[in-house]
């Protein structure tokens, strides 16, 4: 079984087929998929698609794009919305300092809200990450020193600095279709070293599909396609990376429960 730890069901592009994109997850062999939050305003449709479908979950969290329009100065509405027996992880959340559509102040201020309610909650922290390793790092630090949170960096394409960071606060890895690329041999040789009981795979649809579908709309049945890529970079049998996966997957997101 795959499990496809990150993707935006919600959007779209998913409208006009989503119960044939979920048929085709399941097909597939993707017994269980999370999809994520990005909007306080749009949480309503994300939790109606968990709660219409067996094998999926989802989290609540104010994307760092949307940071300057839905302001957090407290983790109350996050922590509010996650006791709803469908959400299993905040966010997502982070920093993104390549757009920055959002002021970095008004990023900072929601990622530390979002850490406070997963620290709260017990949720994992699914973390957003781009050209900010160095803020992100101090603050992920800085915060971790005030009480533990459980958590991963979700669709990892980020520095060696900060997948070590990460690991060594305990968090998880998550890896997307970013690896079947061909320009992406640094990401390659830093998860060759993420020890593999801290990875999980996701496709982050309908974003970033993996080789051979690169181009093309994303859907969670493509998460194979990225499993045989880990698989084979870390010299071990697709069946071995799916189990050790969806076993990390199970016991980060232990409000999740596993399909029989």
């Amino acid at each position: 079984m795959f499990v496809d730890s990150h993707c935006h069901l919600d959007f779209p592009e998913f409208a006009p087929e989503l119960d044939q994109v979920v048929d085709r997850a399941r097909d597939a062999g993707v017994g269980t998929i999370l999809t994520i939050g990005t909007r306080l305003d749009r949480f309503d449709g994300v939790r109606a698609i968990a709660e219409r479908f067996d094998q999926i979950w989802c989290s609540v969290g104010v994307h760092p794009h949307e940071a300057a329009s839905e302001k957090l100065d407290e983790p109350a509405e996050l922590i509010e919305r996650a006791q709803h027996p469908r959400v299993a992880g905040i966010g997502e959340a982070g920093l993104d300092y390549f757009y920055e559509h959002s002021p970095k102040a008004d990023q900072i201020r929601n990622f530390r809200a979002h850490i406070a309610a997963s620290r709260h909650t017990g949720l994992p922290l699914i973390v957003h990450a781009r050209d900010a390793d160095e803020d992100l790092c101090t603050i992920l630090e800085d915060e971790y020193s005030r009480g533990a949170f459980p958590g991963l960096i979700h669709c990892f394409s980020s520095t060696a600095k900060l997948a070590q960071t990460a690991l060594g606060l305990g968090l998880f890895i998550s890896i997307s279709g970013i690896i079947t690329f061909k320009k992406a041999d640094e990401l390659r040789s830093i998860v060759a070293n993420v020890p593999l009981d801290r990875l999980l795979i996701e496709t982050d649809a309908p974003y970033l599909a993996p080789m051979p579908h690169r181009g093309k709309r994303n859907e969670p049945a493509f998460v194979k396609h990225i499993a045989e890529a880990v698989a084979r970079l870390k010299g071990v049998e697709l069946e071995k990376l799916a189990e050790q996966t969806t076993d990390n997957f199970f016991r980060l997101f232990t409000k999740v429960r596993r399909p029989q």
